[in-house]
């Protein structure tokens, strides 16, 4: 139990998939503008990784091992299916502003990475831990990065969460200032605040 606890640890901070090893960078810059669209995304992202995780330990004596690569893209690209349709169904105001990078998580690498390295090798019990602390990891850094982007970038802070948990969001929004700095919001801001974190993380732990 202490070395499972250890491992989940070292995959939410000392080997952050997004903040250490760099990867799924594509979706994290691109969709974090807001808080909204990165929980939407996080979410998705969650979903996937967990349930492909636990399908591929599931089959892992099944898949021949010449196949083994074909055999996850076609279980990674079902579950990003569900993800895609659940979405479309019952926020299509945030599947329109994130769509793109919601159907390509079935390229993500973290996703793939975790399938080929965790889940083809252990029981389901850790393979879902696994996975659900790889996507908690990536979750908390696209978030993080969606707040300092909306707060810096446009100036308020939980705007449009309507879009994820219906009317009772509307009042969440916070007016942090009358108005922002543009460059945050577009891409260039997205590689600046993500630098920013990192060097922040990075501090802390040489320390």
């Amino acid at each position: 139990m202490t070395t499972a606890r250890a491992h989940f640890r070292e995959l939410l901070w000392q080997q952050n998939p997004a903040a250490v090893q760099l990867l799924g960078l594509c979706p994290l810059l691109a969709v974090s503008q807001t808080v909204a669209n990165a929980i939407g995304l996080a979410a998705a992202t969650l979903f996937v990784l967990t349930g492909s995780n636990l399908a591929i330990a599931l089959l892992r004596h099944q898949i021949p091992q010449p196949a083994r690569l074909p055999a996850y893209m076609l279980v990674i690209g079902g579950f990003t299916t569900i993800a895609v349709l659940v979405l479309q169904a019952f926020s299509y105001d945030l599947f329109e502003r994130i769509a793109l990078f919601l159907q390509i998580i079935v390229t993500n690498c973290v996703i793939l990475a975790r399938a080929e390295q965790v889940a083809s090798r252990v029981g389901v019990g850790t393979a879902i831990g696994d996975g659900f602390m790889t996507g908690l990891a990536f979750a908390i850094v696209i978030v993080t990065l969606g707040a300092v982007r909306e707060i810096v970038g446009h100036g308020t802070l939980f705007a449009d969460m309507s879009s994820l948990f219906g009317a009772t969001a509307e009042d969440w929004r916070i007016d942090v200032a009358e108005r922002g700095m543009l460059v945050f919001a577009l891409p260039p801001g997205a590689f600046i605040a993500f630098g920013l974190l990192l060097a922040a993380r990075n501090a802390t732990i040489d320390r």
